[in-house]
Order: structure tokens, then sequence, then C-alpha cells
């Protein structure tokens, strides 16, 4: 049985990552705007992603005995100077994912609610790589800025982006 604290805690998360979902699919429709397809694709799989990080958190609510309780989704930002922006945005919110996460797993260290702790080591891992693949295409967007046929070479690559449901926990 999870405490309320947690039960409240994941709740919150559930609801932060179906924002999340809201907030790639947005900047995809940026993307599309600006004729980047490639991009808008690397977003629509990135809010796929975040709808299954809502669901496994959703699912652990229920396994643990607890109930789920759905906040509102906040209406996600639409506009972007450009594309660097788009990713620096990107980083910045994965970076509170990630303090949203560790403040989750500090709860559930506080309480020694040891299932809870090894269920959020896979969150945890992924927002290491969340972060890293973010940063790692900033600066690729940032190298070809004045390099149109570069982004646009960039932009194909983003292309073969192929959504991966992840492996159950």
């Amino acid at each position: 049985m999870l405490s309320k604290s947690l039960e409240n805690a994941i709740n919150d998360q559930i609801t932060f990552e179906f924002y999340s979902s809201y907030t790639y699919l947005a900047m995809a429709a940026y993307c599309e705007s600006i004729d980047l397809s490639g991009f808008a694709n690397f977003f629509r799989v990135q809010a796929k992603e975040e709808i299954d990080h809502a669901m496994k958190f959703y699912d652990y609510v229920f396994q643990k005995g607890g109930t789920v309780v759905l906040g509102q989704i906040d209406q996600p930002k639409e506009t972007y100077t450009d594309l660097v922006e788009v990713f620096e945005t990107g980083l910045a919110h994965e970076e509170t994912v990630t303090k949203r996460i560790y403040n989750i797993m500090d709860i559930a260290t506080d309480e020694k609610e040891h299932a809870t702790m090894s269920f959020l080591k896979w969150f945890i891992d992924e927002q290491v790589e969340e972060e890293d693949n973010f940063t790692t295409i900033l600066k690729k967007v940032k190298r070809c800025i004045d390099n149109p046929h570069a982004l646009y070479m960039l932009d194909d690559e983003m292309a073969q982006r192929v959504y991966v449901a992840p492996a159950a926990q």
C-alpha cells in the first residue's frame, strides 16, 4: 500500500507525463509548421513515449492498491523562435522531469518503500538517456543553424526515429 504522500506524488507525475506528451506534440506541430517533418517525427515519437511513462505510473498505483487521480493538463507552449529554442525547451523540460522523479524517489526512500524505489530506478535510468538525447540533438541543431543543407540532413536523420514501446518491467 502506498502512503498518501507517495500516492499523491505519483498521481501528480502521471498528470505531468501526460502534459509532457502534450508538450512534445505541440513541438511536433511547430516543426511541421516550419517544414521540418523529420523533427516533427522525433517529437511525435517522444509524445508516445511520455504516454507510456504515464501509464507505467498509472498501472503501478493500482498494483500497490492505490487510487489514480488525474489532474488537469495545462496548455503547452506552441510557438518558438527557432529549432534551437524548441530543443532548449525540451531539454529544460526533461531536466524538470528528472527533478520530479528524484523527488518521488526521495519520498520513497524516506518512507523505506523499497518496491517504489525499485520501480523508480527504471525512470531514473530513462532520464539519463532523455537528457543526453536532447543535449546531443541540441548541439547538432546549433551547429546546423547557418547551414540549411546540414539542417535538412539532420531532419532526414530525425525522420528515421521509430517508436519502440518500453519493455515490461
